[in-house]
């Protein structure tokens, strides 16, 4: 065993080096607040004397203070050592612990139960070879039990330590430990897909089965906690799966040297084999391996190398290496699994960023399949996924990426998802499979271009997008800019927020989903006016930032003129001419902008209209003087 006394006064890195040939096992604890995850791992430590942790010294002086001898650790003390580290760093990541024993070395990621960290435990499940679910014996099996089983399940995770714990709380009730396990399985067997569940009598408080077998619970005869640890069987090695490495960095020098730099994700691979390079399909061979030490003849997975090709071939960061006898697929469209996990409901038709490896992607949420209620598995319909709910729908990317299905290779087939606003990461989702229709439908080019059309009218084409609170002068201003402009010899077009409604989005409502669709569906019409040569006015509320940037990626550069046509509010009400605000401040309008629902007012549209100060006619001979410059 290591003993704690020895690795104070060890180097770290020399300790590392004299494990480096044990198996590595990773394990995650998880369950619902207060089941004694810290406990347990406390537990684990103190007495099997394998502390390695990064706060041990502080924990020794500590110990100290409190009389225990020397090279002892209080467990207690202990235990609320390692929950106060987890607190203070529960909103950033997981806590990972780090220990060893004569057999294995172990990674064990420590993460909180509480129902808004769900996304930490998301984490930390994603790496592991084995869960350690924890269940309070006196509470059963709880909602979030359910859903932190359902997650590690979802990521791949096949080994289950079902760990009732507080059983000294029940007199040790081998009937009570009887009914949970049952429970439990009952779910398990209709709701997951795992090899193995073991369950486990514990008092992580007292000892209780953690690392031997207990006086208290005669009634089982199973292994204890590490006992299964020391002997479960660790998953097939990531250096087992065909090569992949995705391109982080192209490195040039100078002209002799081009390398291509990245961390392998999976695989192994020699100089001298073939490789092919994903999307683009090209292949060549590997000259060499390059590493800060010197040259290889074989890398495998989870280290860092830089390759040179024997052929000038095009490679870019975000590009994929693999074998050429097992390439991966690309495509760019895919059914996913979607764990949403901010406050902010996922929205369907919304632009998200995609992020996987080094490849990053625009990306459509599609409509939801169905989300899943932990508590019943049902299948539910659903138009959004509130923050930890997880549910199955299509995705849509603006770019073909390589990938794996997630059940193959975790490392290429997950992914998570980032608001383009805030650049926050709002969810983790898992690749299933390809569409068909990625593979089916393919871009048609047309002799006929939008250059040639636009030649054709001797006008340069355009999106003109006005935004604004309902009532503040949008469709006057626009009604009254196409006459002008059509006075020019332009041609044109008006798409009108409440004229649409009528037909294409007839069937949307007021939802904040159905506002996000409506703008989609309107971005993708406009799209098509701008291909046809039109200058196109398009006069929508669009309350979300979002979504106006949506529609300003559709179109090339210089062809989107955003419109802010700012009207205070007070204003607007005082000419609701429809009658509108009247209604939304009586209840009798949900979701209306400006009332019950947000208006992002833009931050640097191209023209700014304050209604105040410019009558209909000045605003339009004022956008006209901007199209006339730009």
């Amino acid at each position: 065993m290591v003993h704690v006394s020895d690795l104070i006064s060890e180097d770290i890195e020399s300790y590392l080096a004299a494990h480096e040939q044990k198996e590595l096992l990773r394990f995650i604890t998880c369950g619902s607040v207060d089941d004694g995850k810290s406990t347990l791992i406390g537990r684990m430590l103190y007495e099997s004397h394998m502390l390695f942790d990064d706060h041990l010294a502080a924990l020794e002086a500590d110990s100290k203070k409190v009389g225990t001898q020397e090279g002892e650790i209080d467990f207690a003390l202990l235990v609320d050592g390692l929950a106060a580290e987890r607190e203070q760093g529960i909103t950033i990541d997981v806590a990972y612990r780090f220990f060893s024993t004569d057999k294995r070395k172990y990674i064990v990621a420590d993460t909180p139960g509480h129902e808004e960290y769900t996304r930490n435990m998301a984490t930390g499940a994603s790496t592991a070879d084995v869960a350690i679910i924890l269940v309070d014996a006196s509470q059963g099996v709880l909602t979030q039990t359910r859903r932190h089983s359902f997650i590690v399940s979802m990521v791949g995770v096949k080994r289950i330590i079902l760990a009732v714990n507080k059983l000294d709380l029940v007199d040790y009730s081998e009937e009570v430990f009887n009914q949970i396990k049952s429970d439990y399985t009952k779910f398990a067997n209709e709701a997951l897909t795992l090899e193995e569940i073991t369950a486990i009598p514990i008092s992580a408080l007292k000892g209780d089965n953690i690392v031997e077998s207990s006086e208290n619970t005669p009634w089982y005869d199973g292994q204890s906690v590490m006992e299964y640890l020391e002997t479960v069987e660790v998953a097939a090695s990531s250096q087992s799966r065909p090569f992949r490495m995705p391109v982080q960095w192209v490195n040039r020098p100078n002209r002799e040297f081009r390398g291509f730099a990245g961390l392998i994700g999976s695989g192994c691979i020699s100089a001298g084999d073939k490789i092919r390079v994903l999307p683009s399909g090209t292949e060549s061979t590997v000259a060499r391996i390059v590493t800060y030490d010197g040259d290889l003849e074989l890398a495998g997975a989870g280290r860092s190398v830089t390759l040179t090709l024997t052929d000038e071939i095009d490679i870019s960061r975000g590009d994929i290496i693999t074998s050429a006898d097992s390439p991966c697929s690309s495509a760019d469209q895919f059914q996913a699994r979607i764990l949403w996990m901010n406050d902010s409901a996922m929205m369907p038709g919304r632009q998200y960023l995609f992020k996987s490896n080094s490849q990053t992607s625009p990306m459509t949420l599609g409509r939801l399949k169905h989300r899943i209620d932990v508590n019943t598995l049902e299948e539910l319909p659903a138009k959004v996924l509130d923050m930890n709910e997880i549910g199955v729908c299509n995705i849509s990317l603006s770019s073909r990426i390589a990938f794996d299905a997630y059940d193959d290779d975790p490392v290429m087939g997950g992914f998570v998802i980032v608001d383009r606003m805030t650049n926050n990461t709002v969810g983790m989702g898992l690749i299933d499979f390809a569409l068909r229709r990625a593979d089916n439908i393919h871009w048609q080019s047309m002799d006929v271009t939008k250059q040639s059309r636009a030649e054709q009218k001797s006008q340069r084409p355009r999106l003109i997008w006005f935004t604004g609170l309902s009532g503040s002068g949008k469709s006057s201003i626009a009604n009254i800019l196409e006459k002008k402009l059509q006075a020019m010899g332009r041609h044109t077009i008006t798409l009108d927020g409440d004229n649409i409604r009528h037909g294409l989005n007839r069937d949307l409502g007021f939802t904040k989903a159905d506002r996000v669709e409506n703008i989609r569906r309107v971005g993708e019409t406009s799209k098509l006016m701008v291909e046809a040569g039109l200058i196109c006015i398009s006069s929508f509320i669009s309350p979300f930032a979002s979504e106006r940037d949506m529609v300003r990626g559709m179109m090339d550069e210089g062809e989107f003129v955003e419109i802010f046509v700012d009207t205070p509010i007070e204003v607007c009400e005082q000419r609701d001419v429809k009658g509108l605000y009247a209604k939304a401040r009586a209840g009798e309008l949900p979701n209306f902008t400006g009332i019950s629902s947000p208006y992002e007012a833009p931050k640097n549209p191209e023209i700014r209209i304050d209604t105040t100060q410019l009558s209909a006619e000045e605003a339009a001979e004022q956008i006209i003087d901007h199209l006339s410059r730009s």
